[in-house]
C-alpha cells in the first residue's frame, strides 16, 4: 500500500507526484465485444505512477495488460512511469512538445486544478465520458471533474490508524486536540504528500476556511509530528514511534496480508464519523494517437472485474457500484459513515492558499 506525493507547483523540475474479463466493455458486435476485438489494433500507451506497475505481486498493472491484450488480441498496451508522474506530461504540454502517451491513470483533483492553472485553455485531457458506456456505474459522489475528463475508478478514504493497545479511538477532531492525546499523531506534510494535504483538507472542511489554522495550531501545541511522505509517516507508526498515524481506512486490509500482524495495531478511526474521500482517475490525452483504443481502455478499467482486482491489488475502494472486491474486504475494509470531500469548484483558487498558510503557521 504504496502512496504518493501530489502534483507540486510549477511546470519545469517538479518532483514526482508522489482470467479473461467478460463482456462488461461495449461495442458495436453482436455480443457487445466482438467488432472492437476485431477491429481495435495497434499500441497503446498509457502513463501511470511505478507503484501501480511495478510493486512485486500487489501491482495491478501487469494483469490489467494481461487482460486487456486478451480482451483485445490485436492491440499491445505498454506503461509508461516517468518519474514526475503526470508533472512531466504537463511541462510538455506547456512547452508545446508532442505528450507522446494515449491515456493516463493515477489523476486526482489537484492535479487537475493545477493543470488547469498553468494550460487555460490548453487542455492536457479530453472529455470522454460520453465514450464510455460503463461510464453509469460510477459512483456519482466520487466524480470529481466537472468536463469529465477524468474519470474515477478507485478511492481511498483518509483515516486515522491507531495502536488498539496503546490508545482508544480519538472519535473527534476536538478530542484529538486534548491532552490525552499529546504526543500520539503523525501526520504527513500537506505539501509533499496526497495523504497530507488530503487530511488537511478535511480539517478545512470541519473546521472551515477560518477556523482550521487554529485547530491546527492547537494539533502542533498537542506535539502532532509532521513528516514528509506516506511511507515515512507510515514507517514511523509501524515502528512504534507514536501509536496514531493518518492513513487510509483499507489499512486493515493490507495488514491483514502481513505475516503475524497483530491486528489490534491497526485499527481505524474515524473522525466525527467522517472520512475524506480521495479518488483516483484516469484520462485519455488530447492528441492521443490511438483515441478509439484509448476509450477501449477506459471503459475497460470500469467493468466488474477489473475494478474488484483494481481494488484488491491497489487496497482501495472500487469507483463503481457493481464491483465486489471479495470477502477480504467485507471483512477488512472500513467505509465512513459520512464521506466528505471538496469538489473542484470549491477548491479551485483556494486550496494553494491554503495549504501556503498552513505551511506558513504550522510546518516551519
Amino acid at each position: 500500500m504504496r502512496r504518493r506525493t501530489f502534483l507540486k507547483a510549477g511546470t519545469a523540475g517538479v518532483a514526482g507526484l508522489a482470467g479473461c474479463i467478460g463482456g462488461d466493455s461495449g461495442g458495436s458486435g453482436t455480443d457487445g465485444t466482438t467488432t472492437a476485438r476485431t477491429e481495435l489494433s495497434g499500441t497503446l500507451n498509457v502513463a501511470t505512477y511505478s507503484s501501480f506497475v511495478d510493486a512485486p505481486s500487489s501491482s495491478p498493472g501487469p494483469w490489467i495488460k494481461k487482460q486487456f491484450e486478451k480482451k483485445y488480441p490485436k492491440a499491445t498496451l505498454k506503461w509508461q512511469t516517468p518519474e514526475n508522474e503526470v508533472s512531466y506530461f504537463l511541462q510538455r504540454k506547456a512547452q508545446g512538445v508532442d505528450v507522446n502517451a494515449d491515456a493516463y491513470v493515477g489523476l486526482n483533483v489537484d492535479h487537475l486544478i493545477r493543470i488547469d492553472e498553468k494550460l487555460g485553455n490548453g487542455n492536457l485531457f479530453v472529455p470522454v465520458a460520453d465514450a464510455l458506456s460503463n461510464y453509469g456505474h460510477v459512483k456519482d459522489e466520487l466524480t470529481f471533474d466537472p468536463k469529465n475528463r477524468a474519470i474515477p475508478y478507485d478511492t481511498g478514504y483518509i483515516s486515522l490508524v491507531y495502536n488498539g493497545h496503546e490508545v482508544d479511538d480519538p472519535e473527534t477532531f476536538g478530542r484529538l486536540a486534548k491532552p490525552k492525546y499529546a504526543n500520539k499523531l503523525i501526520a504527513e506534510n500537506a505539501q509533499q504528500a496526497a495523504t497530507g494535504r488530503a487530511f488537511l483538507l478535511w480539517t478545512v472542511h470541519q473546521k472551515g476556511p477560518d477556523g482550521y489554522l487554529d485547530y491546527w495550531k492547537r494539533l502542533k501545541r498537542n506535539g502532532v509530528k509532521i513528516l514528509g511522505s506516506w511511507d515515512a509517516a507510515y514507517t514511523a507508526y509501524s515502528n512504534g514511534e507514536r501509536p496514531i498515524v493518518v492513513s487510509y481506512s483499507t489499512d486493515r486490509v493490507y495488514a491483514n496480508r502481513q505475516e503475524g500482524v497483530d491486528m489490534k495495531k491497526h485499527k481505524v478511526g474515524f473522525l466525527n464519523d467522517e472520512g475524506y474521500a480521495n479518488p483516483e482517475g484516469m484520462a485519455k490525452f488530447a492528441g492521443a494517437k490511438n483515441p478509439k483504443l484509448a476509450d477501449a481502455f477506459l471503459d475497460f478499467m470500469l467493468t466488474k472485474e477489473v475494478q474488484a482486482k483494481i481494488a484488491t491489488l491497489n487496497v482501495q475502494f472500487p469507483a463503481t457500484d457493481w464491483a465486489k472486491p471479495g470477502e477480504e474486504f467485507r471483512k477488512y475494509a472500513r467505509e465512513p459513515e459520512k464521506p466528505v470531500t471538496f469538489s473542484y469548484d470549491e477548491l479551485k483558487g483556494n486550496v494553494e492558499e491554503w495549504v501556503e498558510q498552513w505551511a506558513r503557521q504550522v510546518a516551519r
